[in-house]
């Protein structure tokens, strides 16, 4: 068990850190702002809080003296958790509201601390064996400490799961209102390592041995941690990651058009907007290339409206049993291009044709909607032309 919970450590010290070194590529256009002082601050609490316990993990002795890892951990907690309450005040708070409520919460910060090492002083921390503090092990004293602690963490926990559902929902920026998310998924996550961690020492100190689930609250501890850096770093890497994923959906849907768009090419050459191989800049545009790949289709597919016989089967069997009444609809118009295609090829004009209808009433100016609906459409045409 040892092992994981050193892992579990070593994973939210890791995650801890590489928050902290993105946060400071940014020190000379923030340094300036509060906020990014607090956050930086806060972020480093978190690097000595998960480092000092990967280090009580791998000895009972911090500079000479026994515990002393353990102790430095757990008030480096306590300001930790401190210092996150204050940056959702500088995020979400009046400014009026901010030096009060901060002044609050460093007070509250420092009385905690001071009844920690006291305790722990008291309960002489240094002579007791490692594991006491890790489960109490019935010891009166002890047993206070670890409680203290974990009120501690699981106070700041609640105040910041109420707050940030609320403020999420009236924030105007997308950035904040992620981050805002994602810390109260946090808060959230550490509750449970609370709730597990009082359960594994309220189990010790009545003598019952819960075994492997005693490592629930490390688990907890890390995923919450990793959790709480993204939350404390989205609102600089959001946009860029956002933009990426917008590139990935965009290039998917390009790739998924391409069988589609190359058929009805081959069918209507002239519905190239641009000469093939011309050089222009926009072409490097993903969002240009699938613009024009959207107008091509539809333009190649009214080429096609003479050649649509109405009365064919509909070919929407091809979607498979269960699927929905829009899937069942790509496949009956990928039916339709397919059936269509090789009438215009055969020269065959039938008499009930489409020639004088719409795209079966679809709304295209959302460009957005009308991409995933014609990659639907080319995702079904692939399937029936690879069956057929």
């Amino acid at each position: 068990m040892n092992t994981t919970r050193t892992l579990c450590f070593v994973i939210a010290a890791l995650s801890s850190y590489a928050a902290l070194v993105y946060r400071l590529a940014q020190v000379r256009r923030s340094w300036r702002e509060n906020a990014y002082r607090i956050l930086v601050v806060t972020l480093l609490l978190q690097c000595l809080t998960f480092t000092m316990g990967a280090i009580a993990m791998g000895s009972e002795r911090f500079l000479g003296v026994g515990n002393l890892a353990i102790l430095v951990m757990h008030i480096s907690a306590v300001a930790f958790c401190v210092s996150s309450q204050i940056i959702l005040l500088h995020w979400a708070s009046a400014a009026e509201n901010v030096v009060r409520r901060t002044r609050y919460w460093l007070i509250t910060g420092g009385c905690l601390n001071a009844l920690l090492i006291a305790l722990f002083l008291i309960a002489d921390g240094p002579g007791r064996p490692a594991s006491d503090f890790n489960s109490g092990s019935g010891q009166p004293l002890v047993l206070t400490y670890l409680l203290a602690f974990i009120v501690s963490q699981a106070v700041p926990c609640v105040t910041i799961f109420r707050q940030c559902g609320p403020i999420a929902r009236m924030a105007g920026n997308p950035e904040l209102r992620h981050a805002l998310q994602l810390l109260s998924v946090a808060a959230v996550v550490l509750f449970l390592y609370c709730l597990a961690r009082t359960v594994n020492i309220l189990t010790s100190a009545v003598g019952i041995d819960i075994g492997v689930w005693q490592l629930a609250s490390n688990v907890f501890s890390a995923a919450g941690i990793a959790t709480l850096s993204l939350a404390l770093t989205i609102s600089s890497w959001g946009p860029s990651a956002g933009k990426l994923l917008g590139w990935a959906r965009s290039y998917r849907s390009y790739r998924a058009l391409y069988p589609l768009w190359r058929d009805l090419y081959e069918s209507s050459p002239d519905i190239v907007l641009e000469p093939p191989g011309a050089k222009v800049s926009e072409l490097n545009d993903l969002n240009y290339r699938l613009h024009r790949r959207v107008v091509e289709i539809r333009d190649g597919w009214r080429d096609l409206r003479p050649y649509i016989d109405r009365t064919t089967a509909n070919g929407a069997d091809g979607a498979g049993r269960g699927a929905s009444a829009e899937s069942r609809q790509a496949f009956a118009e990928a039916s339709q291009i397919r059936q269509a295609l090789d009438a215009k090829r055969a020269g065959t004009m039938p008499d009930d044709n489409k020639d004088a209808a719409d795209f079966e009433d679809r709304n295209t100016d959302n460009f957005t909607a009308e991409v995933a609906w014609l990659t639907k459409v080319a995702s079904a045409y692939h399937k029936l032309s690879n069956a057929g």
